[in-house]
């Protein structure tokens, strides 16, 4: 067991609950980032702050769309679950969700993770416990209820529950509505209320109404305690989850049907033949795995735990002093109501059946607690489109991951997340952040520290930078470093991931605007140990600092590469086990590998990426005329395809995409030395953004010394051919204006572009 640096054993138990995907297909980007992405962020930041975190979540196993897909596919529902938790489990490990391991690495008593199905006998026993408990506390009615029916020709027929049934939304009229819910607008209502409803699996067979019986719960006896809850829980619930909540709330309250005619499902705990051939709903079901799964992680994986069995009441009951522990949710936009009215109606029903109550009450010592917040997600699009199973509209995580390193989607998704509002997934613009955001600021920023240090003399295997750290050089620094991270630490308290990452991203550039100031690489020569150089190099040795801190409080967003980068500086075991606080603790001992600096990313080139995927991210953009803010990379057509008249004399035109063809950089020019084999060449290593940077043969030996380039932010063809020159493998070229009168200036912009920046 290892113990958080800067944090008592102590720490506040967090249930970190994650929404239950159907397994009847794989993830797609859309439901990273808006139901599994943030919580583990979360997780990941709790954990580092010495908290005691147990994340709940798994496949819900249960309910029609498991059951369209398979009959869609011929094959049994139990086939379809099977696999896609398979899928979708290691599709989740893989992209470093911390799933795995089930215990925390501090110890059963810090918590850990289940990701568990619906299908586990476990959790069937208890939601039939559950009903059983509800029916007998007198919150269920039994109502008749009209429902639709599918009639054969041969007479028989069935019962269609919701997603069986499609028609236009009773709200908003968007076609292809479910038999539950709306797509387009959120509203939930009654299969009965859609207009032109038509059977999803037979749209041509008849449909009538009939009765059937079924279970409703009193959601109506909670209506006043849900109010006063909501009203407590405003502060900080999400724009989104207010609006929602109070529409439903606004309402009013009904009884709402708690099972289904449907044998695919959790059955009904009764012997009463009325209830053959039915289950319970699998909303009513489903959100009980909250609390499941936590039981069962208590049960199965953390017997260990000093309360054994019973752990997971840690993380769920109020304790007799009142403490509650802190409840966390994370979910989509159309699951908000779902989460802040029927569970926590639940919740309350259940406290009420186990303490023998005859009317519901808030949580007190011993009951279950309720939830603090439900940072809820808007939708991810998929160029202007929703991300969709049904329609084939999406990007499938597992095949995204066979292709790319999952610290750039975690990366991407994060920098775009749609808190407040939907937002947008094109290749271009991933693509665009990875090469520009990732490998230009951060990872050259840890490349520049890594090699510039390991061009000072090292003793006995120790950092060359020992002796030039000098924190009163450098209070300035670490002053910013220490904004920095109250920054992002609010930002994350607050669930504002981007916002975070941002931050946290800056802490990259500022690490590259000080080293770019104190230009270190002018005093790696001992010759000139003045004061001057000590107080450069002492900047470069606060540069490992900074690495060290970026590792840390990057590790929620980017964990595989901010463990790339914690080994590469020399730290000993997992980045995870650093406490969150110790980013800034200054006095830490420097430590050193003598190794090489290796590449945190790799750089993607767009039209490969496009030729591989093809264009499923323009499927739904309709034709658009040329935009003055086109960029390099945009996928929009042309929505004329005629061609330029009227040529001036003298003039040859290009095609507008063999302009965008031309890839034009910034970069700054870090040495330039003598061609070793042409006298008019000179060999010129530009900073071009990336972790290698580049090698560029220049004939400029007419008109510049190797002084007067040094330092220049200079324009350069990025994705010229590389081809050698006398031996010397050239990368590029640098822009210049000729005058055709002997003089010729390199193109220059201002030094405050980073390197990386692209000419647009």
């Amino acid at each position: 067991m290892y113990v958080l640096s800067g944090y008592d054993m102590v720490g506040e138990h967090v249930l970190v609950c994650v929404a239950w995907p159907y397994a009847n297909g794989p993830l797609h980007l859309g439901h990273v980032a808006g139901c599994y992405l943030p919580p583990d962020i979360t997780a990941r930041f709790e954990r580092s702050r010495g908290n005691r975190v147990l994340m709940v979540s798994g496949s819900d196993e249960h309910g029609t769309p498991i059951t369209v897909t398979a009959e869609i596919e011929g094959v049994s529902p139990q086939e379809i679950v099977d696999r896609f938790h398979a899928v979708n489990t290691q599709a989740l490990i893989d992209l470093g969700c911390v799933w795995e391991p089930k215990i925390d690495p501090r110890g059963v008593e810090y918590g850990g993770a289940l990701f568990n199905r619906t299908s586990d006998p476990s959790h069937i026993k208890r939601v039939q416990e559950n009903v059983k408990s509800l029916y007998s506390a007198g919150l269920f009615e039994q109502r008749t209820m009209e429902q639709y029916y599918e009639v054969r020709e041969n007479g028989t027929g069935r019962f269609l529950p919701d997603r069986y049934v499609e028609g236009n939304c009773p709200t908003c009229n968007a076609e292809g509505a479910r038999g539950d819910q709306c797509d387009t607008c959120g509203a939930t209502y009654e299969a009965t209320e859609l207009i032109n409803p038509k059977s999803k699996m037979n749209p041509d067979a008849k449909i009538e109404i009939r009765p059937t019986e079924h279970l409703f719960y009193r959601l109506d006896l909670f209506q006043s305690l849900l109010e006063k809850h909501a009203e407590d829980r405003w502060p900080v619930w999400k724009n989104n989850v207010r609006a929602m909540t109070k529409q439903w709330l606004d309402m009013g309250l009904r009884p709402r049907a708690v099972t289904r005619d449907l044998e695919w499902g959790v059955p009904l705990p009764f012997d009463d033949d009325q209830f053959d051939g039915k289950c319970v709903y699998v909303w009513f079901e489903a959100v009980q795995g909250y609390l499941t799964c936590a039981q069962i992680w208590s049960e199965k994986i953390a017997i260990s735990h000093p309360n054994g069995s019973e752990s997971w009441k840690n993380w769920w009951c109020v304790d007799e002093e009142g403490n509650a522990p802190r409840h966390l949710y994370f979910l989509g936009k159309d699951n908000i109501p779902f989460h802040t009215v029927i569970w926590p109606a639940l919740i309350m029903g259940l406290n009420m059946s186990m303490n023998g109550l005859n009317s519901p009450r808030l949580p007190e010592a011993g009951d279950l607690h309720l939830e603090d917040n439900v940072p809820a997600m808007e939708y991810l699009m998929l160029a202007g489109g929703q991300f969709s199973k049904s329609r084939k509209h999406a990007i499938w995580l597992p095949s995204f991951l066979e292709k790319f390193d999952p610290d750039t989607l975690r990366y991407v998704l994060t920098i775009n997340m749609p808190e407040a509002h939907d937002t947008d997934f094109n290749w271009s613009d991933f693509v665009e952040k990875v090469n520009t955001e990732l490998i230009a600021a951060y990872g050259n920023f840890v490349h520049r520290i890594m090699t510039l240090a390991a061009r000072l003399p090292s003793e006995n295997g120790l950092s060359p930078l020992i002796p030039f750290d000098d924190l009163s050089l450098n209070t300035e620094h670490s002053n910013k470093l220490q904004e920095l991270h109250s920054s992002i630490t609010d930002s994350l308290e607050r669930h504002r991931y981007k916002e975070a990452l941002r931050t946290a991203m800056s802490a990259a550039q500022y690490g590259n605007q000080m080293i770019q100031a104190a230009a270190p690489w002018s005093h790696l020569s001992p010759e000139n140990d003045d004061l001057e150089r000590k107080a450069s190099l002492s900047t470069l040795a606060f540069g490992w600092r900074i690495a060290r801190f970026l590792s840390i409080v990057t590790q929620p967003f980017i964990p595989f590469s901010a463990q790339r980068l914690w080994s590469m500086i020399g730290q000993s075991g997992e980045v995870t086990e650093a406490g969150w606080d110790s980013a800034i603790d200054w006095q830490v001992p420097m430590t050193w590998t003598g190794e090489d600096a290796q590449p945190l990313f790799e750089r993607l080139d767009l039209e490969q990426i496009l030729s591989r995927e093809g264009n499923v991210a323009n499927e739904h953009v309709e034709d658009e005329g040329p935009s003055t803010h086109s960029v390099k990379g945009s996928s929009r057509p042309k929505k004329d395809g005629g061609t330029v008249s009227n040529e001036p004399e003298g003039i040859t035109f290009i095609e507008f995409d063999q302009f965008m063809a031309v890839d034009i950089k910034i970069g700054k020019i870090v040495s330039v030395d003598d061609h070793p084999d042409a006298d008019r060449l000179y060999v010129v290593n530009i900073d071009d953004g990336s972790e290698s940077g580049r090698t560029v043969c220049a004939g400029l030996k007419d008109y510049y010394s190797p002084d007067e380039m040094l330092g220049l932010h200079v324009a350069f063809v990025a994705n010229l051919k590389p081809r050698k020159l006398r031996g010397v493998m050239s990368e590029g070229m640098m822009l210049a204006a000729d005058d055709g009168e002997g003089g010729v200036c390199l193109l220059t912009v201002d030094s405050k572009i980073n390197p990386g920046s692209e000419v647009r």
